[in-house]
Formats: C-alpha cells, structure tokens, sequence
C-alpha cells in the first residue's frame, strides 16, 4: 500500500505533520512523475549528521523525484541516490542562480530556512523566476511573521514582514482592475494565485511546464 505523507512525515521524524494534508492535496496527482524539488532548510543547525528528514521524506513520496536541499550549514552527510546537498546563505543570489542553473528547472520549491522575513523575502524573489512554469512555491512557518526576533511585527499593517509582503501579492495579481494607477512588483510577475492556510503559503507559477502542473 502507498504510504500516506503523514506516515511518512511520522516514520523519518520531520515535523511537518501538520502540513502533510495541504501539501498532499497539491503533490499526490504528480506523485509518480520526475520532479525536481528544492527545499530551504535541511535542520540539525550546525550539526553535520543531524536533519535530514524532510529530504526523506520527500524521496519516498516522490519515487522517481530528485530531491535537492540547502542549507546554511554543511549538510552533505545528509546525500544519497536522488538526494543532493547544497551549503550557503539564502539571500545569496548569485549563488542560488548557480544552483539552479546545475540542477535543471524545479517544480517545487519549499523555503524551511531560517524563517526571518528578510531571508524570506529575498529567497523567493531570488527563486520565483526560476521556477518552472506551473510550479508551486511553499512558505513554511509563516508565522514568524509576528514575532520581532525574526524581524517580524506584530504590527498587521508592518510592510516590512513577509506575511504582509505575501499578502500584497492578492494585489499584484488582480492590480489589472486597479483604476488608481497601482503598479504591480516585478517579483510577482507570473504568480497565478496564492493560497494562505495557517502557518503555510502555497504559490503558484503560471503555465504549464512544470511536472505537477
């Protein structure tokens, strides 16, 4: 019997229970194809041996998936067939580029790293463009947002935290009707919708390239 992404959130020890029925309501039609997902955040910290589970996870879930993970710390124990590790600072634009580019197009993107609205911001105006069309890109922990030692605010209305960056993109994608001149921002250039669920963002990529579109 196929295992369910909860189970197999429970077997490796990842903590994204949780989220296990949202993202299988997006990922379980496009279980048996070869995607390519990157995740944000391997865990363990600076451990070398310690994280790991996610990309397990993942590699179950998704037989015939590549499964690539980057982290701020080395995490290179953590590789095996279909899992590759990749160290480095998530607003580090030229070199997730560089990523990117060795890897081939990526049809899911997950950002578990460090939850600051910064780092948030920056990776995913660094990476949206390079998903694939029809891709889906997933912002975890969102609730950081809120909290000032994530360089969040409890402010609803601080432009600066992520979930308020997220949320201005209801605005982007509808700003066609806009009559008052609102300009949409070049990062959420071909977003087809956006789906806010407690704790979790979920983007979609316009077209139809991807392997889960």
């Amino acid at each position: 019997m196929t295992e369910r992404l909860r189970d197999l959130a429970d077997k490796f020890g990842t903590d994204k229970g949780p989220y296990c029925p949202v993202y299988e309501s997006y990922f379980a039609a496009s279980r048996e194809k070869p995607i390519r997902l990157f995740e944000i955040g391997i865990g363990g910290y600076a451990d070398p041996s310690a994280g790991g589970a996610s990309l397990k996870m993942w590699k179950s879930y998704f037989p015939k998936g590549q499964i690539f993970g980057f982290d701020l710390y080395d995490k290179s124990a953590h590789r095996e067939e279909r899992i590759a590790t990749f160290q480095g600072d998530q607003t580090n634009a030229a070199l997730l580029n560089y990523i990117v580019d060795q890897i081939g197009p990526v049809d899911i993107i997950v950002d578990d790293g460090s939850h600051v609205s910064a780092h948030l911001i920056a990776s995913f105006e660094i990476l949206f463009p390079r998903l694939s069309p029809g891709g889906l890109y997933v912002v975890e922990d969102i609730g950081t947002s809120y909290w000032a030692e994530y360089g969040g605010s409890a402010d609803l209305n601080d432009p600066s935290t992520s979930l308020n960056y997220f949320r201005r993109g209801v605005h982007d994608i509808n700003v066609v009707y806009h009559r008052g001149g609102l300009k949409p921002r070049p990062s959420f250039e071909g977003v087809e919708w956006l789906h806010f669920y407690q704790n979790l963002i979920v983007i979609k990529k316009a077209g139809s390239e991807s392997q889960i579109a």
